[in-house]
């Protein structure tokens, strides 16, 4: 069952890897070298990759803000 809540990565996204390396899950990537995105189904919320991005473009919010 997915947690109530789920990171999303915002405009800005410099491709940097620092949210990826820090995620327990392995719920984001990086796509084609261009911006990190999470996958949804396997977030946990937990915020480690919103504490980690130098950009400061990573969310965490609940899920049905996010619907």
């Amino acid at each position: 069952m997915p947690s109530k809540r789920v990171a999303r990565v915002g405009r800005g996204c410099v491709a940097c890897g620092s949210c990826v390396k820090v995620c327990p899950v392995g719920a984001i990537q990086v796509w084609k070298g261009v911006e990190a995105r999470v996958d949804g189904n396997r977030c946990v919320g937990c915020a480690r990759c919103a504490g980690e991005c130098p950009a400061g473009v990573i969310d965490v919010k609940a899920r049905e803000e996010l619907a």
